[in-house]
């Protein structure tokens, strides 16, 4: 038997290690947990955990090096291959650490050999999650950014982006937008097929890309040249201008969509315009010998490409000068067809979530500019009417 004594004081360990065990198994967690988008990153820890070859966007921070599956370097750094990111910056547990293998497109803004002051700082990632030097790790990356170098990016039509083009229209429109998008973050051509499965991911159904004029949901790592392939469609066809798979219009993705690789062939390098024989894969899109209808829920999003385009490309710094005309069968000149017909699908197709996504996933990971026409798709025929 205790004594009153005793037992008060047992009680008293009873209630201290009420309080104190719990917490022993409690583990601070330092990231928000997220769902990979563009949007809501992975942390590190989710990143390790999910090695699944997914296509996803990671955040973290770079605290090193990996050389070997089992030694990250904070020092003397050989090259400007790989970082390692942590949910902390003052991680040295390597069990902690996803790997990332940086491509040569980024390796002279990312690479620690370049960039020794990069370590400490937050980047974000999207690549596959995929084990690099048998550790879990992020490959074939198509994006990074430095969330403390670059600010947060203005709402359009709020902050200064579109200040320039306030009160103009016609041709003095026209030009204060070609300034304000010129200039953009080139990609190259093979490069874009990551960054499609970013821009026109299937919004419920994360492994997917939604194909432009089937509006098909079809797996992201599908594409090439077979015939159920999806790939790479210039909606501002390559051949209008003979600028082909060239960086800067043969590789800007507010032009460039996923599409059936048949489908594509048959659009070919056709003008748009209504009318013709509905296809019969791509149902709701019709066609004959010198133009292409697209199926209704992407008419607008077509004129918008092509209005981006013919504001982008002008002629200077030894680029093409594109040009949208009244007519059909351009062939190799630097023209697209219907203007009238393409600003009567602006009206018609009003801009919708999709497209504003992919607009800002095109202008805060890839090129840095915006298409216009989809903030503000009455600039339109206030250049062109």
């Amino acid at each position: 038997m205790f004594t009153k004594h005793e037992s008060r004081f047992a009680l008293s360990i009873v209630l201290v290690l009420a309080f104190l065990i719990p917490a022993l198994f409690i583990t601070p967690s330092l990231a928000a947990a997220g769902d990979g988008s563009s949007s809501s990153p992975y942390s590190v820890s989710q990143a390790i955990t999910n090695q699944d070859s997914t296509i996803k966007t990671v955040s973290g921070y770079v605290v090193g090096q990996p050389t070997s599956a089992t030694t990250v370097i904070t020092s003397g750094y050989p090259n400007d291959y790989a970082i390692a990111l942590a949910d902390s910056s003052s991680e040295t547990n390597i069990a902690n650490m996803v790997y990332v293998q940086i491509p040569s497109s980024f390796r002279s803004e990312f690479g620690l050999k370049t960039n020794p002051a990069l370590k400490g700082k937050k980047v974000t990632v999207t690549g596959t999650l995929s084990a690099y030097f048998t550790h879990p790790g992020l490959k074939d990356v198509s994006a990074m950014f430095s969330g403390n170098d670059s600010p947060e990016p203005e709402t359009p039509g709020v902050g200064s982006y579109y200040d320039s083009a306030s009160g103009k229209s016609g041709a003095s429109l026209k030009k204060a937008l070609h300034e304000i998008i010129d200039d953009h973050t080139e990609i190259s051509y093979s490069n874009v097929w990551e960054a499609l499965r970013i821009t026109d991911e299937d919004p419920n159904n994360a492994n997917n890309v939604i194909l432009l004029y089937t509006g098909r949901s079809q797996g992201k790592t599908l594409n090439g040249s077979g015939v159920n392939d999806w790939n790479r469609e210039h909606v501002w066809a390559k051949s209008h201008g003979d600028f082909g798979t060239t960086l800067g219009p043969g590789t800007d993705l507010h032009h460039l969509r996923p599409t059936d690789a048949s489908v594509n062939s048959t659009r070919n390098n056709l003008d748009f315009d209504n009318g013709g024989s509905e296809h019969s894969e791509a149902t709701g899109n019709y066609y004959d010998s010198d133009s292409w209808e697209p199926r209704d829920s992407v008419k607008g999003d077509v004129a918008r490409m092509l209005f981006y385009m013919a504001v982008r490309y002008e002629g200077d710094a030894g680029e093409v000068n594109l040009e949208l005309n009244n007519q059909v069968n351009n062939g190799t000149a630097p023209y697209h067809g219907k203007l009238a017909v393409l600003l009567e699908w602006n009206e018609q197709d009003p801009v919708d979530a999709f497209e504003r996504n992919r607009n800002e996933i095109i202008y805060n990971q890839y090129q840095h500019n915006r298409n216009p026409f989809i903030d503000h798709p009455e600039w339109a025929s206030a250049i062109w009417q």
